[in-house]
């Protein structure tokens, strides 16, 4: 499952560059996750590391974009091909 970000952001700029799949970037008024690049970490950390550094809790999973742990890797795996 993709996740997102709520309207309760404060645009701090922490999550951004934490994202090992460039998922995060800045949108008309707070951040945005894309989520055909999150990935929730998977293939690269335990957790997700945008939740880890926000400040303000405002990154949960994405209930419309139900994805299994298997779907999360073979879509880290499809943005990791080189």
């Amino acid at each position: 499952m993709a996740l997102k970000i709520t309207d309760e952001c404060i645009n701090c700029d922490v999550c951004e560059p934490e994202c090992p799949n460039g998922a995060i970037s800045q949108g008309d008024e707070i951040y945005v996750i894309d989520p055909n690049k999150c990935t929730e970490c998977v293939g690269h950390f335990d957790e997700p590391q945008c939740q880890q550094v926000c400040p303000v809790d405002c990154i949960p999973l994405d209930p419309d974009r139900p994805e299994t742990q298997d779907e999360l890797m073979e879509k880290y795996k499809k943005l990791t091909e080189g």
